[in-house]
């Protein structure tokens, strides 16, 4: 174990932090970011190397995690899984020993959470999910720092998910159960979420509704993603026909709040999972938690290499 990482921690999946934990992210992000729009120098990580590992290919993921190491001074190595002997001719393990020791920190942009935690397990270096089949923990740590510079603090706030069960909606209930407010969920039949897989709790966190208008009635975020996430191609048909209903329309979002937010991690399909009108609408913020990535995976990185600042 490198010096300093006696406390290492990995971000392997939302509810890896504690709340207390999340107040001091989401303040540093907006201080990292403001410096960043100041145009002030911030390196606080000049000497550390990243390692971005792809199974699942990435925009966001990729030139919000490079873009923000150089940015805090550090270094980047963009790895694929054809660029490596990961989990073909080497164990997972194998891998994770040998890299670990030559970088600070590492990147995982793959399908199973297994492989992850195998990773994780061997590692001398904190891991982070870039994105898995189950959890996508990078993406609502950017989200809830987006609602809070525009709405503030969302405990007690209720956010609206509308489509798959899938491991956006996973991460938004454990970010419920952790940060205190509700999810209202709404999937098509066979779609559903998997509370083992979400390893939440508290089953007040979150609310099950058959129809979309009824999830997002009063709801201060509307939120989803694309009908066929990446990996299940193969049912692309099959999840258009059933997945119909749940395109998020201006009339969805005139049942929420007047003044609620509509997010998507993108990319989006306009016409399927939302409309033109709302996803370039006045209540759209997909631009800015775009942007809020980079800002958001910044204060990670740092709070996991060196701790509180402060």
């Amino acid at each position: 174990m490198k010096p300093g990482l006696s406390l290492m921690k990995h971000y392997l999946q939302f509810k890896d932090l504690r709340a207390e934990e999340y107040a001091y992210l989401f303040g540093r992000a907006l201080a990292i970011k403001t410096r960043f729009k100041n145009y002030e120098r911030y390196q606080p990580l000049v000497d550390r190397t990243l390692a971005m590992i792809f199974e699942k290919a990435s925009t966001r993921t990729r030139v919000s995690f490079e873009a923000g190491m150089y940015q805090m001074g550090g270094s980047v190595l963009n790895l694929t899984t054809g660029d490596t002997h990961l989990g073909r001719a080497e164990p997972v393990e194998d891998t994770a020993r040998v890299i670990s020791r030559m970088v600070d920190i590492v990147m995982i942009r793959t399908y199973e959470q297994s492989m992850l935690e195998r990773f994780a397990a061997h590692s001398r270096v904190p891991v982070i999910n870039g994105l898995t089949n189950e959890y996508h923990p990078c993406q609502i740590l950017a989200d809830i720092f987006t609602f809070i510079e525009h709405r503030g603090d969302i405990r007690g706030k209720v956010v609206a998910w509308v489509g798959d069960g899938n491991n956006m909606a996973n991460t938004w209930l454990q970010a419920a159960e952790i940060l205190g407010f509700t999810v209202h969920v709404s999937t098509p039949s066979g779609y559903e979420i998997d509370p083992a897989v979400a390893g939440v709790r508290d089953t007040n966190c979150y609310k099950l509704f058959n129809h979309p208008m009824q999830a997002c009635e009063g709801a201060h975020l509307v939120t989803t993603d694309v009908w066929t996430s990446m990996g299940y191609e193969a049912e692309n048909e099959e999840r258009r026909k059933a997945f119909v209903d749940w395109c998020v329309d201006e009339e969805m979002m005139a049942v929420a709040q007047r003044d609620a937010l509509f997010m998507h991690c993108l990319p989006a399909h306009r016409g399927e999972e939302v409309t033109a009108e709302v996803i370039d609408g006045p209540q759209s913020v997909v631009w800015d938690e775009a942007e809020n990535r980079m800002h958001a995976q910044k204060a990670l990185m740092e709070y996991l290499l060196l701790g509180r600042i402060g």
